[in-house]
């Protein structure tokens, strides 16, 4: 029924095919019209346009009785768009639901979804959307994912379920969604299943690692995980939180891998909160701290500090407020009213009195922090007497926007403070010695690791195998994988992968990604392109004008006269040639030719391959 070995690699962007003039060559054909995007702020409508064909060979079979199915729908090739589907007898159930940024091979994409193609073709056995806490890697997704399985009932912690509410404001046109909140040590029933809850440590507030409870043991979903302790001694509320699992049978555990590479234990965000507590404190000049606005915890403190200190705090960015919004409202911070002033009443205060919330710390171009940098924001300039953190790691991919990001704030004399010099940051996920500690209090039978590049996985799966856990007990799966847990006994992958095309978010739109437009994208992006328009008599078959070419990203044409004058001639050789019977003439064979003949000139002579865009028109 299945293989014990490890899937091949399938998850990710489709292979591209052989193109017509070899590598990076131009095609020909039209010219695809960018569609308009969805507006950054206020309403966002989402749209669903018919999902491509499937290129699968095989649909899954039904799962069979005395199993459990475990698939992973993303995050097990990458980071982000988290999304596992755990199935058991007529039960669904859906941990997580993200998305993903878009990467260099996905021009014009504003994110990247899990393919929930399976969930689709299962929609009448989901029973729940279980999800573990509000980083968008994990709820980004719900509002273009909720509707395509059925709209289950989201299943969840508070804070967790008010982030999720005040996103799917944000989009019009959606089904409402339900939420039922939850509790760590809460039990319920779910289906035909039981499933229980329990607290973890994370980067935001109300994080939760989810059981469900099978004929066979218990599968443990930890979702993004760290451990508080000191000098790598857990603390009591995380040794009493694992302690649930003393007398338990678990069967799987599925766990975040993203740190586990790294060795020892990560640095306790209460480091942070000292680091930060001092700065706060000691700075003479103007403070401007930049996070992410998911790091919810760490905000709470630096308004708590700022406070305590009798600092205003300005909140310059849209999510950063949303979220300070969300914890105040939830009770989870307090602070005077008029602590947060206006960006517009800065200089109102004097600067040693002033702290600055900006987003912006990975080099996003648009956001508050490089406008500072640029000098383009309205409110804010830069002086020499200001500090600014970086209260976060580069992301992989980052670097140079980062670098950037930090020259230009450095040519207008701040001093700034990164991660690399004090313990102003501290990762969400445990390092190795934490899943260790982790893996010896859950004790697992099969082990799947999850979130994360493979290289993480694999190097989770090694540290679960020299705690003795049997190889054949591991696997490391791909991204629609199929791993399936045979009467308790075996674990293996089956051979049929569910739907796995890359499912894209483009514009107001949610589709299947093309390998083809893709590849016109990044064409254009590289080498341009280059409209020929032949005008050719239609009882002669000869040009009526000279041709006309417009080229974008490839030429100037007033630099490159010759050039043009010459490839005026391979146009109208190449047409006239093929209209030299111009009742028989094939417009489309003739517009193919026209496109091959001018991208081999054109490459001949400038050794660039420019998208070449053939216009025929017959008078």
């Amino acid at each position: 029924m299945f293989s014990p070995t490890e899937p091949t690699r399938g998850g990710g962007a489709p292979r591209r095919g052989p193109h017509p003039l070899g590598p990076r060559g131009p095609r020909p054909g039209g010219m695809r019209h960018s569609r308009p995007r969805p507006p950054r702020r206020g309403s966002v409508r989402v749209e669903h346009s018919s999902p491509a064909p499937r290129r699968e060979n095989a649909k899954v079979p039904p799962i069979s009785t005395d199993t459990v199915r475990i698939i992973p729908l993303g995050g097990v090739e990458e980071i982000g768009r988290n999304m596992t589907a755990v199935e058991v007898g007529d039960d669904i159930y859906v941990l997580d639901c993200g998305f993903q940024f878009k990467e260099d091979d996905t021009p014009g994409i504003d994110y990247i979804l899990p393919n929930t193609g399976y969930l689709e073709q299962n929609r009448h056995k989901v029973r729940g959307m279980l999800i573990s806490h509000g980083h968008l890697d994990h709820i980004g997704g719900i509002p273009y994912i909720l509707d395509r399985i059925g709209n289950p009932m989201i299943y969840t912690r508070r804070l967790t379920g008010m982030m999720i509410k005040k996103r799917q404001e944000e989009f019009v046109g959606s089904s409402p969604i339900q939420i039922r909140e939850v509790e760590k040590g809460e039990t319920i029933k779910l289906g035909n299943h039981t499933v229980r809850f329990f607290g973890v440590t994370h980067t935001v507030p109300d994080s939760m690692g989810i059981i469900i409870e099978t004929p066979w043991g218990d599968v443990v979903f930890t979702g993004d995980i760290k451990l508080n302790h000191t000098d790598g001694t857990p603390s009591e509320e995380e040794q009493r939180e694992f302690a649930i699992f003393k007398d338990r049978n678990v069967l799987a555990l599925l766990m975040d891998s993203t740190n586990v590479w790294q060795p020892g234990f990560s640095i306790p965000e209460v480091n942070v909160y000292t680091t930060l507590q001092r700065i706060i404190t000691e700075t003479n000049g103007r403070l401007i701290i930049a996070m992410f606005a998911s790091h919810l915890e760490r905000l709470i403190r630096v308004m708590q500090f700022a406070e305590e200190n009798a600092k205003k705090v300005v909140i310059d960015g849209r999510s950063m407020r949303t979220n300070i919004e969300i914890a105040r409202e939830l009770g989870l911070i307090k602070y005077k009213d008029d602590t947060v002033i206006q960006v517009e009443d800065i200089d109102r205060f004097p600067p040693e009195k002033v702290v600055i919330l900006a987003t912006g710390a990975q080099g996003d171009e648009f956001a508050s922090l490089a406008r500072i940098g640029n000098k383009s924001h309205k409110y804010l300039r830069l002086k020499p007497t200001d500090t600014i953190v970086l209260s976060s790691s580069v992301i992989p991919g980052n670097e140079r926007a980062v670098q950037k990001l930090k020259d230009n704030l450095s040519r207008q004399g701040a001093r700034i403070i990164t991660y690399h010099a004090s313990d102003v940051h501290a990762s969400g996920h445990g390092n190795r010695e934490e899943a260790v500690w982790i893996h010896k209090q859950v004790r697992p039978k099969f082990f799947v690791p999850v979130h994360g590049y493979h290289y993480m996985l694999r190097v989770h799966g090694d540290v679960a195998e020299e705690l003795g856990m049997p190889r054949a007990n591991i696997i490391i799966p791909d991204n629609s994988a199929v791993v399936e847990i045979v009467n308790g006994e075996k674990i293996g992958v089956h051979p049929v992968k569910a739907p796995n095309e890359l499912r894209v978010v483009e514009g107001h739109t949610v589709s299947e990604l093309s390998d083809v437009l893709m590849r016109d994208r990044k064409a254009l992006g590289q080498e341009g392109f280059c409209v020929v328009v032949a005008t050719v008599d239609r009882r002669t078959g000869k040009l009526h004008k000279s041709p006309d070419i417009i080229s974008r990203g490839f030429v100037y044409l007033r630099d490159n006269k010759d050039l043009m004058d010459q490839t005026r001639l391979i146009v109208r050789k190449s047409v006239e040639t093929a209209m030299r019977n111009p009742r028989a003439a094939d417009l489309d064979s003739a517009r193919d030719d026209l496109a091959e003949d001018v991208a081999r000139f054109l490459l001949l002579k400038t050794q660039k391959r420019p998208i070449v865009i053939p216009v025929i028109v017959s008078i």
